[in-house]
């Protein structure tokens, strides 16, 4: 589920590490950023520069990814070593090619969708702004994910790119850097906890000068998540919740230590997986999930579909489970972009106030009676 890749490199710098020169001053952290729930990244300003450092690229990453972001306007008074860093990156940067649908709406909220140049498979892109711009040319179709048309990205020159990767394997980016590109890891989508995925925001806004922005975005949906959240904790009414569906027999369902668990249990639900220690999905048979399930009283995300007779047709078994014949199953796939793609795998990461929402309404609908639902929707 979904897209990430990482750039790092300039015309001033190699983003690839060299020989060590001896007239580099180390830098001094003089202040750090507060980065309160994320725990993939971190931040650290050093004097003119700004130091991310990135720990968890993909799960069970081996090392962390430095990158050093200096003002363009102090590049000759700056000195580093470039063996210390991936990549050394003057800022502001003005063009940006990035690999995820997740990390556009964090450039759109920051004011600076004009400086994505190219994505990957923009049909994937649902962003209502974004489209158009896909649409008049102003961001280029740069072939899919896995093998990202290397030419292309370039001839864009882009400043920067931001990646995502299941490992450090990944040629096309070796091949990016080469050029004098610099990639930069972003691992938003390793986060396990629904405000650690969204304070990511505070990972892009360093490479426009908008920390001051970002810090504001975020303590607004900070704020509004804690605050729906502490509406359902007097509650005693804790209904139990079944995810998922079936793909070629296999029951996939979030793991108890999810980005998704976390988010049923501060909407007052009861995960009935919610002992499990996995942070990623769970592969079960449909007889084990109807020995777990079958009396749960909601069920979210039934794969892709839309419909209670779709459910029907798909597998008799479905109508086995209670959320079924009370019509209680509610799916985040309904919305799509224009060209297919799904709002929920593009915005929720970055708005988990809205999500947080949805399912308290959906759950304890008396505490939410005005809520219009904005991700999880009632089959039709």
């Amino acid at each position: 589920m979904k897209n990430l890749i990482v750039l790092g490199c300039c015309l001033f710098f190699l983003a690839c590490k060299t020989e060590k020169k001896n007239e580099a001053l180390p830098i001094s952290v003089t202040a750090t950023p507060s980065i309160d729930y994320a725990t993939g990244f971190d931040i650290q300003a050093s004097g003119d520069a700004t130091i991310i450092t990135v720990l968890s690229p993909w799960p069970n990453a081996q090392e962390a990814y430095k990158y050093a972001l200096i003002p363009k306007e102090k590049l000759a008074v700056i000195t580093l070593n470039k063996d210390d860093y991936d990549a050394i990156i003057p800022v502001p940067v003005k063009s940006v090619v990035v690999t995820s649908t997740t990390h556009i709406p964090s450039l759109e909220s920051l004011g600076v969708l004009d400086k994505l140049t190219g994505f990957p498979t923009t049909d994937f892109i649902s962003s209502n702004e974004a489209r158009k711009r896909v649409e008049n040319k102003q961001i280029k179709e740069l072939g899919n994910n896995e093998a990202i048309n290397t030419e292309m990205v370039i001839e864009l020159q882009p400043d920067v790119l931001i990646g995502f990767g299941i490992n450090d394997q990944n040629k096309a980016y070796n091949i990016i850097q080469k050029a004098n590109i610099p990639v930069v890891y972003n691992g938003e989508w390793t986060e396990k906890s629904p405000l650690g995925k969204a304070e990511w925001i505070k990972f892009f806004a360093p490479f426009f000068g908008m920390e001051k922005k970002a810090d504001s975005l975020f303590k607004q949906i900070e704020t509004d998540y804690l605050k729906v959240k502490e509406l359902v904790q007097a509650s005693a009414k804790k209904p139990s919740v079944l995810t998922g569906g079936l793909y070629k027999d296999v029951w996939h369902v979030a793991g108890g230590d999810s980005w998704m668990a976390q988010f049923i249990k501060d909407a007052g639900g009861q995960y009935i997986w919610e002992d499990n220690a996995e942070s990623g999905g769970l592969s079960l048979s449909i007889e084990s999930v109807l020995a777990k399930g079958q009396h749960a009283d909601f069920w979210l995300n039934p794969s892709m579909l839309t419909s209670y007779k779709e459910v029907q047709s798909s597998n008799t078994h479905y109508t086995q489970f209670d959320a079924f014949t009370n019509k209680k199953i509610f799916a985040n796939t309904l919305d799509k972009g224009e060209t297919g793609g799904l709002l929920f795998y593009e915005l929720a990461p970055n708005r988990p106030d809205l999500v947080l929402r949805d399912l308290i309404h959906i759950f304890h609908p008396d505490l939410l009676p005005n809520h219009e639902l904005y991700f999880f929707k009632p089959l039709n």
